[in-house]
C-alpha cells in the first residue's frame, strides 16, 4: 500500500490553531488559488475530477469543501447512498468524546473487553474471532478492562472491529443518529456494529452519502458543539491513521491529514480533513463502489486527492 506522510503538530499548537480556526479562515479566504475566480475555478476542478471518475467505471461520490466558506465547494454525486463501511466509526468516536465533554462518561472510564455481542435483528449472540478484523491485537485483552480512549484509538487508527462493537454499545446508535442530525448529517444511518451477519442479511447496514460524511468531518474540524480541546483530541486520533493509501497519498509529504477509511467487498471510502500550511483547511470525501481494480479504487482516490490539492493549495 502506498502511503502519504504527515506531520502532527504539538498538542498545544493544535489547540491554539483549532480555537482560532474561524479567524484564520476569514484571513485567508480572500487570497490564494482556491478562491481566485470563484465559480469558474470550481467548475474547472469539477471537470478535472469528473474526467477521472467517469473513466473509472465505478460509482463515485465526492465532497470537497474548503473551510474558508460555509458552502459546498465541489460535489459529485453527493447524495449517492452507499454502505458506510468503517467510516461509521467516526460518529462513534464523536459521540463518546461529546459524552466526555458533557460529563456523561470520562474517556478514562474502564470498559470490559469482550468479543460476544447481540444481533440487532433478534438479540441472539454472535462472537468475533478476529479473522476478519484489521487489528487482531485487542483479542489478547479479552476479559480485561481498558479505558474508553484506549479503545477509540485502535477503532480509528487500525479500524478495529472489536473495539467498535464494544464502544458502539456505550455510544448507542439512536444517540449517535440524533447527534448526526444536529450536526447536519441529515441521513447518515448508524444502526449497528460490525460482523452482525443476521443484520447484514436482513438489509440492516450502516449507510451514508458523501455529503453526510463531509458534514461529519467538517463537524470534527469546526463544530461549536465541541470544545477546542475535544476537536483537538479527535483530530490527533485521525492524524494517527495507519491506512494512508487514498486521500493522504495525494498530498505532499509532511502535510497534516486526519482521515478514516472504510472498505468491504466492492467498496472503498476515505474521508479526511487536510491541513495545508499556506491555505485554509479543507474536507475531502471520496466514496467508491464497484471499481474494477484490485484495490477497489484506492489509487483513484489518491489521484482525486492530488487534483483537489493542486486546486486548493496551488500545487
Amino acid at each position: 500500500m502506498t502511503t502519504g506522510g504527515h506531520r502532527r503538530a504539538p498538542r498545544r499548537i493544535r489547540l491554539r490553531a483549532l480555537a482560532a480556526l474561524p479567524a484564520f479562515i476569514i484571513a485567508v479566504s480572500a487570497c490564494g488559488p482556491a478562491s481566485a475566480d470563484g465559480a469558474a475555478d470550481r467548475e474547472d476542478l469539477r471537470a478535472r475530477l469528473l474526467a477521472v471518475t467517469e473513466q473509472s467505471g465505478a460509482e463515485v461520490g465526492l465532497y470537497y469543501r474548503s473551510l474558508s466558506d460555509g458552502g459546498d465547494s465541489v460535489l459529485i454525486n453527493p447524495d449517492l447512498r452507499m454502505h458506510a463501511a468503517s467510516t461509521m466509526k467516526v460518529p462513534v468516536m464523536m459521540r463518546l468524546v461529546l459524552d466526555a465533554q458533557e460529563g456523561v462518561r470520562s474517556l478514562d472510564a474502564p470498559v470490559r473487553v469482550t468479543n460476544t455481542f447481540s444481533s440487532i435483528v433478534d438479540g441472539s449472540p454472535f462472537e468475533m474471532t478476529g479473522g476478519a478484523d484489521s487489528d487482531s491485537t485487542l483479542y489478547a485483552r479479552l476479559g480485561t478492562e481498558m479505558p474508553v480512549r484506549d479503545l477509540i484509538d485502535p477503532m480509528i487508527t487500525w479500524s478495529s472491529n472489536l473495539a467498535t462493537n464494544i464502544l458502539i454499545e456505550l455510544a448507542d446508535p439512536a444517540r449517535i443518529n440524533r447527534m448526526l442530525r444536529d450536526m447536519g448529517a441529515d441521513s447518515m444511518e448508524v444502526l449497528r456494529g460490525v460482523e452482525d451477519i443476521k443484520a447484514f442479511r436482513a438489509g440492516l447496514s450502516n449507510t451514508t452519502t458523501a455529503r453526510d460524511l463531509g458534514s461529519v468531518m467538517g463537524a470534527v474540524a469546526e463544530s461549536d458543539v465541541f470544545t477546542p480541546e475535544s476537536r483537538a483530541t479527535m483530530i490527533e486520533i485521525l492524524e494517527r491513521q495507519h491506512f494512508r493509501g487514498a486521500i493522504p497519498a495525494g498530498v505532499p509529504p509532511g502535510t497534516s491529514v486526519g482521515n478514516k477509511t472504510g472498505w468491504i467487498n466492492g467498496i472503498q471510502h476515505d474521508a479526511a480533513i487536510v491541513f495545508p500550511e499556506r491555505a485554509p483547511p479543507y474536507v475531502l470525501v471520496v466514496m467508491v463502489r464497484g471499481h474494477p481494480a484490485e484495490d477497489q479504487g484506492e489509487g483513484m482516490a489518491a489521484d482525486l486527492s492530488r487534483i483537489v490539492w493542486e486546486h486548493h493549495a496551488g500545487g
